[in-house]
């Protein structure tokens, strides 16, 4: 699954080969030496020869960064002497890398915030790809290990953070063996944006259309899982995406991903969310797909026990 032009399945960091049987200088027979030697001798003065100084071919650092002694050098000068500059295809958010291992070195179970490690930003489709295919994938990892890709609003990866805290989390345990392909396909999507419309924007207000003196809200009412409206409270984050992040967890019997969003009380907003994942990962109806809100998590301190099965198109495979 590819969701950048610019994504080829071959390896982008393909091995270099030796090349120490071609670059190594090759032993010189004493006949070799000897008519090296009267050469040398022959030319020995045009070796003293001053050599006419080329401006196209300096060496100087200060010539190329401040432009040379005769004056700076064009736009299309300079793409001949440096090449075309590489194209950067920026995205539409920067992203963060975080690395957990519940076990130290030592095998000593370590606290959640104590274990966290971050790794890098990337705000470019190159920088993404460049981090990824440089890291272990989710296979390899040890047990206990997980892999955190959050938004950079989010201060640390964890349920008290500020845009982190209103929202929770959809839950899927895969079976060992898929992890990566999963992975790799719900990174992609997420900073791809492919959960960009799953909240539609508030709608404008028309006060030139309005006859009246209504006031009309600009903030669309949306049912929360009780029945009553919640409005305003929704964004106290406004302009943050809803999307926060995306985790797997790789354990001993099982890995599971985990997609993170901002606002946990907009039952509408959780289905789009939970529609725009089975399609993006392309899961069948029998998947069973699991709901926790971060609020629940902080209770009873667990990701993922008594969590709620979200039995939407189960029995439909």
């Amino acid at each position: 699954m590819s969701y950048f032009s610019n994504h080829s399945s071959q390896s982008r960091f393909l091995a270099i080969s030796s090349s120490s049987s071609t670059s190594s200088p090759a032993h010189s027979t004493p006949s070799q030496a000897a008519g090296s030697t009267t050469s040398s001798g022959a030319s020995a003065g045009q070796a003293q020869r001053p050599r006419a100084s080329s401006k196209h071919f300096s060496t100087s650092v200060e010539a190329h960064a401040h432009g040379n002694l005769h004056g700076d050098l064009g736009e299309d000068e300079e793409d001949a002497l440096v090449g075309p500059r590489p194209t950067v295809h920026p995205l539409r958010n920067t992203w963060v890398f975080w690395f957990r291992q519940q076990r130290s070195p030592g095998n000593k179970i370590i606290s959640y915030e104590e274990g966290i490690k971050r790794v890098a930003a990337f705000g470019s489709v190159e920088s993404f790809w460049a981090l990824h295919t440089h890291l272990t994938p989710p296979s390899l990892l040890t047990p206990t290990t997980d892999y955190l890709l959050f938004h950079s609003g989010v201060q640390r990866p964890v349920w008290e953070d500020p845009l982190n805290i209103g929202g929770g989390k959809w839950i899927i345990r895969l079976r060992k063996g898929v992890a990566d392909r999963v992975w790799e396909g719900l990174l992609c999507a997420v900073v791809g944006d492919a959960f960009a419309e799953c909240r539609d924007p508030p709608p404008r207000a028309n006060w030139e259309d309005s006859d009246d003196d209504t006031t009309p809200s600009a903030e669309p009412s949306h049912a929360d899982e009780s029945g009553e409206s919640v409005g305003d409270d929704l964004d106290v984050n406004e302009g943050q995406p809803e999307i926060c992040g995306v985790t797997i967890s790789v354990r001993q019997s099982e890995d599971i991903v985990s997609l993170w969003n901002r606002v946990d009380r907009d039952v509408t907003v959780r289905e789009r969310i939970r529609d725009t994942l089975r399609q993006v990962l392309n899961l069948p109806a029998s998947t069973i797909m699991e709901y926790k809100s971060n609020n629940d998590s902080m209770q009873d301190k667990s990701s993922f026990r008594n969590s709620a099965i979200d039995r939407t198109g189960l029995g439909t495979a």
